[in-house]
């Protein structure tokens, strides 16, 4: 495991600063992108992450996933934030954006690069295609180019991407993981891992969508600090074909709800039912779910998966 203090000094201090937010109590976070509105699972989510942070007497953030920009759509930072408003869900402080944070991620990167511990990975997704996954689901990397010494620039039209060496713990569970993309754009996992910890995130809930990048950024936090960051997910909410609900399927967001006269609390009280938090048919705000769970023994424990 690597210690911040082989950080450089700017860096060494976001980290510290991150840590001391940390020490003064639960902070946990709600990190949509704004690809389009928010459907219900989006919502589930955001719902049992806030809980967590309020039983726990916590901040809870919001962080917008914003970095691929070509995905990002007009007007769905104003939607998803008018969307928790209209739930009751307030977060702490102001909105923090990845896009206004590119340099920090960079700088990062550079350090990481510098240390030794990044290669430059000209495998593609089509050469990686048919390589099987020994550790279920995804895709481990097999570490092909590790040890080719590739050039970092420009070769037949095509920059290499960016991976992390990881230690061999995680050498058959996350593989080496991608920091920078081919495109040039910093990868999900960096910017993630550098938001838990320098924004002094204490715990991360949510979907288990997300459960495979777990041991990508547990690789990556082990690589440039001693921080521990606890992650947790949430059961998905599916359609009727046991699919889960996405955006790009244009499952259906709180418009079409409202649209048909039901108002926040059968929202809440639905979200709730489905995670078994209370019964079918219960209606009630999110300040009143709150204060049901505090007099339960166990919270969210029986929601909530490592």
């Amino acid at each position: 495991m690597a210690t911040s203090s082989e950080l450089p000094d700017h860096l060494y201090e976001q980290m510290e600063a991150g840590q001391r937010l940390r020490n003064q109590g639960y902070r946990g976070r709600f990190a949509p992108s704004p690809t389009g509105p928010l459907h219900l699972g989006n919502l589930c989510t955001a719902l049992v992450s806030w809980l967590q942070a309020r039983l726990a007497n916590g901040a809870w953030l919001l962080r917008v996933d914003d970095l691929d920009q070509p995905r990002n759509r007009v007007g769905a930072v104003e939607s998803l934030q008018q969307d928790l408003h209209w739930l009751g869900l307030d977060w702490d402080g102001p909105v923090v954006f990845q896009s206004r944070r590119r340099g920090l991620y960079n700088s990062f990167l550079s350090a990481l690069r510098r240390q030794g511990k990044l290669y430059a990975c000209r495998c593609s997704r089509r050469m990686l295609a048919d390589i099987s996954a020994p550790a279920g689901r995804h895709l481990v990397y097999p570490g092909t180019c590790r040890d080719l010494e590739l050039f970092w620039g420009w070769h037949e039209g095509r920059l290499p991407s960016w991976r992390l060496r990881v230690s061999k713990e995680f050498s058959h569970t996350s593989g080496d993981v991608i920091l920078r993309r081919a495109d040039g754009f910093i990868a999900y996992h960096l910017a993630t891992v550098v938001d838990e910890l320098t924004l002094g995130i204490s715990e991360v809930v949510r979907g288990e969508d997300l459960l495979d990048a777990m041991n990508a950024q547990l690789a990556l936090i082990n690589a440039i600090s001693e921080r521990a960051v606890i992650y947790r997910h949430v059961p998905l909410l599916c359609d009727d074909q046991g699919r889960k609900l996405a955006k790009r399927e244009g499952h259906a967001g709180l418009d079409s709800l409202r649209s048909e006269g039901l108002g926040p609390s059968h929202v809440v009280g639905w979200l709730a039912a489905s995670q078994s938090l209370v019964p079918f048919g219960a209606e009630l705000t999110v300040g009143e779910l709150l204060s049901e769970l505090k007099k339960k023994e166990g919270g969210l424990k029986s929601v909530l998966t490592p």
